[in-house]
């Protein structure tokens, strides 16, 4: 059933819509953006009630319209002071004295203000896609030419948010998108935020920020310097986390939704005991089998000792158990320098492999041994017997790992044909013979790093 329609008052004598679903510890899930945000379109929407329905399993979420879009009162602006008033009303109206608060966007030049003037009301912080500062986003030539369009022509402007600053690339996604901004807002209640924000710098208020944050983004995201911003988000605000996560979408019900939900999910808590890990996949499915090893992890131990190679060991454990939970893979067994995992997806196994591989990238930036890693897979249909796996799949994956230097990922052709057209980029290795194997193998190693 959808969420019932109310409205609050703020001090200036606006009519702000907002909702609720769900029961628990309160999440204030701000607009998408200032001013866009439709109360009655997102549960219109698939992706937009799904993302809604399962923030809303272990708590109660709190949405509302900002002044200028959606159920709210259209015809007023938006500046950052009165977008605060939006954000108070709706929680004074509900006695909310303590919730989590999620912002994405433009909204986090509203919720960083607001959190470090009341840090004993933000339990938690969340900033998806956000920045401290309006230029880093206004700078993006992707949106100076948004900008331009705005006056100009409105349906040119919304298709181009749709497909270059979402990162959509599906067309009926982009078309939904385009047509959800139209209806959320005006081309002057857009332009007029534009205007409103566009000074607005809040990096000194950063350091005020005492509730817990977790700062949130996708690597691929077009719009902007992403992971530079990110990081330095992050590291203005005391004891912050950072999480980038692999695709393009600017919007986290669009892509990997549930990396997003998982990230929130370990961010807060929720009050329950960590979920079990997936359990391997049974032998009656195809699967996609990952192999990690550390690369030269004998030679590392005698060089600098059991203590210190063991403090790297488990570095490589943290990273490799990280990435495979973010992206729902199931730990097979820990071989000491390497792992073995199984994935029911074979894009969430090339993703999983990419993220881990940066991580260590990483990590080898400013450490003083460096970890590195090999990664083979390869998909078949594996025996399982007792929560292990076997059979021909299970040791080709692992002869590919071992044919793999430190940092590469190598695939086999099953691998590279499941994910066809999903983004991937492969080099083909060539027919190589392997151990155990009569016939040679086809190879192809990912490329992850960044530019490549």
């Amino acid at each position: 059933m959808e969420p019932r329609i109310q409205y609050a008052k703020t001090a200036d004598g606006v009519s702000i819509a907002f909702s609720t679903l769900g029961e628990g510890v309160p999440l204030v899930h701000m607009p998408w953006d200032v001013p866009l945000s439709h109360l009655g379109l997102d549960w219109q929407l698939p992706p937009m009630r799904r993302w809604y329905e399962q923030l809303a399993q272990k708590r109660l979420v709190v949405r509302y319209d900002s002044r200028g879009s959606g159920l709210s009162e259209r015809d007023v602006s938006g500046s950052p002071e009165a977008c605060v008033f939006d954000l108070e009303a709706v929680t004074n109206r509900l006695g909310l004295e303590k919730f989590v608060l999620f912002a994405s966007h433009g909204c986090g030049l509203v919720a960083v203000p607001f959190a470090a003037a009341h840090p004993e009301r933000v339990s938690h912080l969340i900033l998806w896609c956000c920045t401290a500062r309006a230029s880093d986003w206004l700078g993006d030539l992707a949106i100076r030419a948004l900008d331009a369009l705005v006056n100009v022509d409105w349906e040119t402007a919304s298709e181009t948010w749709a497909r270059v600053l979402s990162g959509v690339t599906d067309e009926a996604e982009a078309r939904a998108s385009a047509w959800y901004m139209r209806e959320a807002t005006s081309s002057k209640a857009m332009r007029e935020g534009i205007d409103a924000f566009r000074q607005v710098d809040v990096a000194a208020l950063l350091p005020d920020v005492r509730s817990p944050t977790l700062v949130l983004s996708r690597r691929g995201f077009r719009a902007r310097d992403n992971v530079r911003i990110a990081k330095e988000l992050a590291s203005g605000i005391p004891d912050a986390q950072v999480v980038m996560l692999e695709g393009e979408s600017g919007t986290p019900c669009l892509g990997d939704m549930e990396a997003v939900l998982h990230a929130v999910s370990e961010f807060l808590g929720d009050g329950e005991e960590p979920s079990a890990p997936p359990e391997p996949p049974a032998a009656s499915g195809v699967c996609t089998i990952l192999f990690t090893d550390v690369e030269g992890s004998t030679a590392l131990t005698e060089r600098i000792g059991d203590a210190k190679a063991r403090e790297a060991l488990r570095r490589h454990e943290r990273i490799v158990r990280e990435a495979l939970q973010a992206h729902s893979g199931a730990e097979v067994k820990a071989m000491g320098d390497g792992f073995m995992a199984s994935f029911s997806s074979a894009t969430r196994a090339l993703e999983c492999a990419i993220a881990m591989q940066r991580a260590f990238a990483q990590h080898n930036e400013s450490a003083d041994e460096p970890i590195r890693v090999r990664v083979g897979l390869n998909a078949g249909e594996p025996i399982a017997e007792e929560k292990d796996l076997f059979g021909t799949a299970v040791n080709l994956a692992a002869r590919i790992a071992a044919r793999a230097e430190g940092g590469e990922i190598l695939a086999s052709d099953v691998v590279r044909q499941l994910v066809a057209g999903k983004g991937f980029l492969f080099s083909d290795r060539g027919d190589v013979v392997l151990r155990g194997f009569e016939d040679p193998v086809r190879l192809y190693e990912v490329r992850w790093r960044e530019g490549e």
